[in-house]
């Protein structure tokens, strides 16, 4: 199995991610091979809670500039996680809020 801390880069805290926390709904940006069950698994390793569902998107490159020279953004995976009933919130997240 590969290491749960490679699947998972990092997590992605934005205004409407803030929001899915009441709903023990996380987001996390994760390796671009990896499938849902990695990412499942990987997150119960890490933190140590019951996964109920696991729901991913290929975010699109965007182009951009720099002044004259223009190029694109790398293209990356989003996950976002349900935990199962009575699991315990992530408290990673909970210092941000």
């Amino acid at each position: 199995m590969k290491n749960p801390r490679d699947i998972i880069k990092r997590p992605v805290i934005t205004e409407r991610t803030s929001e899915f926390i009441e709903q023990l709904k996380y987001v996390f940006e994760v390796d671009l091979r990896a499938n849902k069950t990695e990412i499942k698994l990987a997150i119960e390793a890490i933190f140590g809670v019951k996964v109920a569902s696991v729901n991913t998107l290929r975010m699109p490159a965007k182009p951009r500039r720099y002044g004259r020279h223009s190029g694109y953004t790398s293209e990356w995976k989003k996950a976002i996680v349900q935990l199962a009933e009575g699991s315990k919130p992530l408290e990673f997240f909970e210092a941000s809020v």
